[in-house]
C-alpha cells in the first residue's frame, strides 16, 4: 500500500498522511480524498474540506447501480458516508517529542513539592550573598504536628530548629494534639527555641498575653535584628482558619518575624473586610472545642462520651480548657530547650557456638565412643 500511494507512510506510530500529517485510519479513503483536494488546488485535507467534497460527489453522481448479481448499489452516496466519517488523528507523540521529553523531579512525580512555590521561598536575593533565606516549615499528619526552621542549600535543606506536638504533653496538654490550639503551642515552643539556641530569647519576648489580635516583631535598636523568616504551608490549602496559620501565629507571638497579614486567621469576614479578634483568641485557647463540648453534653451524651473519650480520661473539661493552654504557654515560655532521649547502651549478642579447649574437645570424642560401645553391647545382647 504504502508504495503505490505516494501519501501515505507507516511507522511505528502506525499509518499517517505526508499530505496532512494526520494519523490515518482508512488508507483508500484517505487517499481518494488527498487526491480531491489536490484537484481543487488545496492542501487540506481535514474534516471540513472531506465534508464538502463528499457532499458534492455524492449529488453529482447520484445514486448508480450495477446489474450484476451480488452488486452493492448507491456507490457513491456510500463512499462519501464513508468520507464523512473517516477518522483522522494528528500525531502529537512522535519521534521528536519522545527524544526531547524530559521527566519532572522525584517529589513532582511523588506529588509531595510544590516546585512554583519553592522556588520562590529559596531564592536568595545576590547582593545579599550567602545569607541563608529561612523558611518556617509546617507540616500536620494525622497524630502530629512539625514546625521546622530550615534553609536551602545545593546538598538539600538544613534544619536549624524543630519542634513537634508529641512534645505538649511535657508542658500539660496530653490530648488533643492536632488541632488550632495545638498548632499555636507547636509554634511557640519553636519560635522559643530557636530564640533560646540564638541568644535572643531574652530580648524578643513577642507577646506574652493572648489576644488573637495583629502582632509583628520589630528590630529593637542597638540589639541583633530580630529572626526573620517566610512562612512554607507546602501543599496544604491555605484558606482562611487553616490550623498551619495557628502555628504561624504561634511563633510570630513567640518573637519571630513572619511576613503575614490576618486574612487567613479565623475570625476574620471576607465580605465586610473586618476581623474579629476575638474569634481568633477563642481558637487558640481551645474554646471553641470547650463550646462544641458543653453543646455535645446537652443534645447527646452518648456522642460526646464516644467523642471525647480520651479528654474524660484525661480528665479535661470544657471548664478546664482555657486554664490548660495558659499554663501550657506559660511553661513553654519557662523552659522549651529540647531535652535529649539518654543514650541507650546496646549489649549486642552473639549466638556463634563457643569454642572448645583441647581437654573439652578429647573429652567429647571420649563420651562420643562410650556411647557408641554402650549401644553396640545392648544389640548385641538383644
Amino acid at each position: 500500500m504504502g508504495s503505490q500511494l505516494k501519501w501515505i507512510s507507516s511507522d511505528q506510530m502506525g499509518i499517517s498522511c505526508n499530505h496532512c500529517k494526520a494519523r490515518v485510519k482508512d488508507p483508500v479513503v484517505h487517499v481518494s480524498l488527498v487526491v480531491l483536494t489536490t484537484l481543487m488546488g488545496t492542501k487540506d485535507c481535514h474534516r471540513e474540506t472531506i465534508v464538502a467534497i463528499s457532499v458534492i460527489v455524492a449529488l453529482i453522481s447520484g445514486p448508480m447501480s450495477y446489474s450484476e448479481r451480488g452488486s452493492k448499489t448507491d456507490v457513491f452516496p456510500k463512499i462519501a458516508f464513508s468520507m464523512i466519517n473517516a477518522g483522522f488523528v494528528k500525531v502529537v507523540k512522535n519521534k521528536a517529542y519522545f527524544k526531547r521529553y524530559q521527566v519532572k523531579f522525584r517529589r513532582r512525580r511523588e506529588g509531595k513539592t510544590d516546585y512554583f512555590a519553592r522556588k520562590r521561598l529559596v531564592i536568595q536575593d545576590k547582593n545579599k550573598y550567602n545569607t541563608p533565606k529561612y523558611r518556617m516549615i509546617v507540616r500536620f499528619s494525622n497524630r502530629d504536628i512539625i514546625c521546622q526552621i530550615a534553609y536551602a542549600k545545593i546538598e538539600g535543606d538544613m534544619i536549624v530548629c524543630a519542634a513537634y506536638s508529641h512534645e505538649l504533653p511535657k508542658y500539660g496538654i496530653s490530648v488533643g494534639l492536632t488541632n488550632y490550639a495545638a498548632a499555636y503551642c507547636t509554634g511557640l515552643l519553636l519560635a522559643r527555641r530557636l530564640l533560646n539556641k540564638f541568644g535572643l530569647d531574652k530580648v524578643y519576648d513577642g507577646q506574652v498575653e493572648i489576644t488573637g489580635d495583629e502582632f509583628n516583631v520589630e528590630s529593637i535598636d542597638g540589639q541583633p535584628g530580630a529572626f526573620t523568616c517566610y512562612l512554607d504551608a507546602g501543599l496544604a490549602r491555605t484558606t482562611t482558619g487553616n490550623k498551619v496559620f495557628g502555628a504561624l501565629k504561634g511563633a510570630v507571638d513567640g518573637g519571630l518575624s513572619i511576613p503575614h497579614s490576618t486574612k487567613r486567621f479565623p475570625g476574620y469576614d471576607t465580605e465586610s473586610k473586618e476581623f474579629n479578634a476575638e474569634v481568633h483568641r477563642k481558637h487558640i485557647l481551645g474554646l471553641n472545642i470547650a463550646e462544641y463540648m458543653r453543646y455535645l453534653m446537652e443534645e447527646d451524651e452518648d456522642a460526646y462520651k464516644k467523642q471525647f473519650s480520651r479528654f474524660m480520661k484525661n480528665g479535661v473539661t470544657a471548664d478546664s480548657m482555657e486554664e490548660m493552654y495558659k499554663k501550657a504557654h506559660a511553661a513553654i515560655r519557662e523552659n522549651p530547650v529540647h531535652e535529649k532521649k539518654p543514650k541507650r547502651e546496646v549489649k549486642k549478642k552473639r549466638w556463634n557456638r563457643a569454642k572448645l579447649t583441647l581437654a573439652q574437645r578429647k573429652d567429647r570424642v571420649a563420651q562420643k565412643k562410650a556411647s557408641f560401645l554402650r549401644a553396640q553391647a545392648a544389640e548385641e545382647e538383644d
